[in-house]
């Protein structure tokens, strides 16, 4: 893997810092050529729920974004939380606020999960594909 092909950056776990995830997502598609919207949505809400359910105070969020050479690309988010595992709530009420983001994850993504991580951390991955970027 080369500087190119990944993205790997540390942010407060703050409203603040999922916007910078989602921001520096968009630039770093740009600059790869590679106007993915779809992953942008992704990001945009693994790095909220990061925020959201995934914040211990005084511990940041790690995301990361890495092309591979197939085309797909994988997006990472590591929260503190590793004993809030996301799930999508089935179903959703049309008043429910949980259960949404996760939703549209799994729209976008041709697969997602979640794998633990180091010092009882998580980090919850999804990864597109190029026939389902840009539809």
């Amino acid at each position: 893997m080369n500087e190119k092909t990944c993205l790997r950056i540390q942010l407060s776990a703050t409203r603040r810092g999922a916007r910078l995830a989602r921001l520096l997502a968009e630039r770093q598609l740009v600059e790869w050529g590679l106007p993915f919207e779809d992953a942008v949505q992704v990001v945009a809400e693994l790095a909220a729920n990061a925020v959201l359910h995934g914040r211990v105070r005084g511990r940041d969020f790690r995301f990361g974004l890495e092309l591979y050479d197939d085309g797909t690309l994988r997006v990472e988010v590591t929260d503190a939380r590793g004993d809030q595992v996301p799930h999508i709530f089935d179903p959703v009420d049309g008043e429910a606020e949980a259960g949404r983001g996760l939703r549209i994850v799994a729209a976008y993504a041709h697969r997602w999960g979640v794998d633990p991580a180091e010092a009882g951390a998580k980090t919850v991955w999804a990864e597109l594909v190029p026939d389902r970027v840009d539809r």
